[in-house]
C-alpha cells in the first residue's frame, strides 16, 4: 500500500477519534436507553428461542450501533469534504481508487467494531450473555461493517448537500436496520411480512451476529454469511465503478 492510504486512512481514523465522545460515546448511551426502556417494558413478557429478553436485545444493539457508525463515518466524511471543496486535495494525490476505496471502508469498519465494543462493554452487564462462537460475531460485524461503510461512501458519492444525505439515512438505511430483527425474532411476524424480512441483508447480518452469542438463529449462520458476503461484494463492484468513472467527485 502507498503512503496516499496510509495518510488518508489516518486522517479518517484521526477525524472520529478526535470527537470520541460525539461519534462512540453517544451511540453507546443510546444504545443503554434502547435496553433500559425496552428490557424494562418486555422483560417479563417475552422470550426468544428461550433467551430471555434483555439479553436477547444486546447483540442487537451491539450490532445496529455499529452498522449505523459504520455507515455514518464515510458518508459524513465524502459529502463534508464535497461541501467544504477539500475532496480535491485528497483526489490530487498519486491514489488509486481502490486505496481511496480501502481507506474509508477501513475507517468505516475500526469506527463500528469502536462502537459495537463500547455498546457490549457497557450493556453486557444488564443480562447474563454467553458467547457460543466468537469468530461468528467478529466475522459478521466485520462484514456488517464493511457493508454499511460501503453504502456510506455511495451515498456521500451521490449526495450534493447533507440534506440528500439524511434523506438517504432516513428512508433507506434507518428502516432497513429497524426492521432487520432487532428488537424482535422474524419468526413473530405475520407470514408475509416473514418472507419480505428475508430480503433485507441486514437482518442477515444481525440474525449470524446473535447466533455467535446463543447458538440459535431464524436463518442458518451459514446462509446468512453468503448473503451478507454476496451483498458486500456487490456494493464494494458497485462503489469501485462510481470512483472509477469520477462521478461527483471530478465534475
Amino acid at each position: 500500500m502507498s503512503s496516499g492510504f496510509v495518510t488518508l486512512l489516518y486522517k479518517e481514523l484521526l477525524r472520529f477519534w478526535k470527537v470520541s465522545f460525539q461519534t462512540v460515546g453517544a451511540p453507546v448511551l443510546t444504545a443503554l436507553l434502547y435496553l433500559m426502556i425496552f428490557s424494562h417494558v418486555l422483560e417479563s413478557h417475552v422470550q426468544v428461542n428461550g433467551v430471555p429478553y434483555a439479553a436477547f436485545l444486546i447483540p442487537g444493539l451491539v450490532i445496529m450501533s455499529a452498522l449505523q457508525n459504520a455507515f455514518a463515518n464515510s458518508s459524513s466524511s465524502l459529502i463534508q469534504s464535497k461541501v467544504t471543496g477539500s475532496v480535491v486535495f485528497v483526489l490530487l494525490p498519486p491514489i488509486s481508487y481502490g486505496e481511496f476505496f480501502l481507506a474509508y471502508v477501513l475507517a468505516a469498519m475500526l469506527r463500528g467494531v469502536m462502537v459495537g465494543g463500547g455498546v457490549l462493554a457497557v450493556t453486557m452487564w444488564f443480562a447474563p450473555l454467553t458467547f457460543v462462537a466468537p469468530h461468528w460475531i467478529l466475522l459478521f460485524i466485520a462484514l456488517g461493517g464493511g457493508i454499511m461503510g460501503t453504502l456510506g461512501m455511495i451515498a456521500g458519492i451521490w449526495a450534493d448537500k447533507f440534506d440528500q444525505l439524511a434523506g438517504f439515512q432516513n428512508f433507506l438505511i434507518m428502516p432497513l436496520t429497524m426492521l432487520s430483527g432487532v428488537f424482535y425474532s422474524i419468526h413473530s411476524l405475520p407470514e408475509f411480512w416473514q418472507r419480505v424480512s428475508r430480503f433485507n441483508p441486514v437482518f442477515y447480518i444481525i440474525d449470524g451476529f446473535r447466533f455467535g452469542f446463543f447458538g440459535v438463529s431464524d436463518v442458518p449462520p451459514g446462509i446468512s454469511l453468503a448473503v451478507v458476503t454476496a451483498t458486500f461484494l456487490l456494493v464494494s463492484a458497485a462503489t469501485l465503478a462510481l470512483l472509477r468513472s469520477g462521478y461527483k467527485l471530478r465534475s
